[in-house]
């Protein structure tokens, strides 16, 4: 089945040619401007090569400068960088791959202020991030309203682009992950406290998007399914299994299931992946989830070995299997796997996340 093709979207309106994804992944490539670079073009015209069904970008911040996670992160904040990903959709395209944008808002998870950042990172309370001790400011109504906004335009950009979707960045510890867990959210009023009102904000964003982008453009996102802290005070499994079937009443088309938060460590990225039991450690919330909604699971998290991926998909686990670390190690991974590979060489030690550009040490 993982070289079946998938339909995602109202009336198949995306059409992806197997199910390998290559899952978001920060390359540290982008320009100082946030546009896209020679260097990011390569690469994807790479993936696209090597038969890759859906490449979802590095996620691209939605509003300046408080959105940004770091320097040279690329950026989709102002129509200015509708070119470039036109660009790059051309590019995709051409080898027919689909290609999806990731937009995401750091909040309180910032990598790096520099001497030149007059700013205070904004967040839906202000607790302190203890990775890098920066105690955000707690985000007023009007910014709350302001940040839906952009995530929206920011939709609209993607369509006018000519990427074939966009998806909603809620894990890993960004700023629409903030909302829903309880313990980066602490507010009173109507964005915090229950379910309902901590994920308010995805409803806003869907809601006024789909009004501007219409039903025909697939929205997918990436959900975390915990924080990477085990207590009622954090995000769990069970709350994110209710926030995806709101998200999938909201009009989501395809939901990647994934989990953790950088004060957690490498729960997103763990190391020494060595044995087929080690792989697929999200497999369990996948599960979940996919009991809970109709539309299609993407499983992402130490995937290596093509017998694992074609159990997950056969079984029902998932619809589509992601990969990043992989794709680092060997961009034609998937082409391997069609003539006869059996296994990802990669490592799993992570030292491709390299602030210059990812690349694997051991390529």
């Amino acid at each position: 089945m993982l070289f079946e093709p998938l339909s995602i979207g109202a009336a198949g309106s995306m059409v992806v040619k197997n199910r390998f994804v290559r899952s978001a992944t920060h390359d540290f490539m982008g320009n100082v401007d946030g546009s896209l670079s020679d260097r990011e073009f390569d690469l994807y015209r790479t993936l696209a090569v090597h038969e890759l069904g859906l490449i979802i970008t590095g996620h691209s911040y939605v509003l300046h400068p408080e959105g940004r996670v770091r320097p040279g992160q690329n950026a989709i904040y102002d129509d200015s960088f509708i070119e470039g990903y036109r660009k790059l959709a051309g590019i995709v395209h051409e080898y027919g791959s689909k290609l999806v944008l990731q937009i995401n808002h750091a909040g309180r998870q910032v990598d790096i202020l520099t001497k030149e950042d007059v700013w205070t990172p904004v967040a839906p309370s202000p607790v302190t991030n203890r990775v890098t001790g920066i105690t955000p400011r707690e985000m007023t109504e009007g910014e709350i309203l302001q940040w839906i906004e952009a995530f929206v335009a920011a939709m609209a950009r993607a369509k006018v682009a000519g990427c074939d979707g966009v998806q909603l960045h809620i894990a890993h510890g960004y700023g629409l992950s903030q909302f829903i867990s309880p313990y980066t959210n602490r507010r009173r009023d109507r964005w915090g406290g229950s379910l309902e009102n901590r994920t308010r904000i995805l409803r806003e964003i869907m809601l006024r998007g789909r009004r501007l982008i219409g039903s025909d453009f697939p929205v997918l996102v990436k959900l975390n399914t915990t924080d990477g802290f085990a207590g009622p005070e954090y995000l769990t499994l069970e709350d994110a299994v209710a926030t995806a079937r709101m998200l999938e009443s909201y009009g989501v088309d395809a939901i990647e299931v994934s989990g953790g938060m950088k004060e957690a460590g490498d729960v997103m990225s763990r190391k020494d992946i060595n044995s087929q039991e080690q792989e697929a450690y999200f497999s369990s919330a996948a599960r979940a989830i996919k009991a809970a909604v109709s539309v299609p699971v993407i499983l992402v998290g130490g995937l290596r070995s093509l017998s694992v991926m074609e159990s997950l998909v056969t079984g029902g686990v998932a619809d589509m299997v992601s990969l990043s670390r992989p794709l680092i190690q060997e961009p034609d991974l998937i082409t391997r796997f069609r003539n006869g590979q059996a296994k990802s060489a990669c490592k799993s030690c992570n030292v491709c996340f390299n602030a210059g550009g990812i690349q694997c040490p051991h390529r």
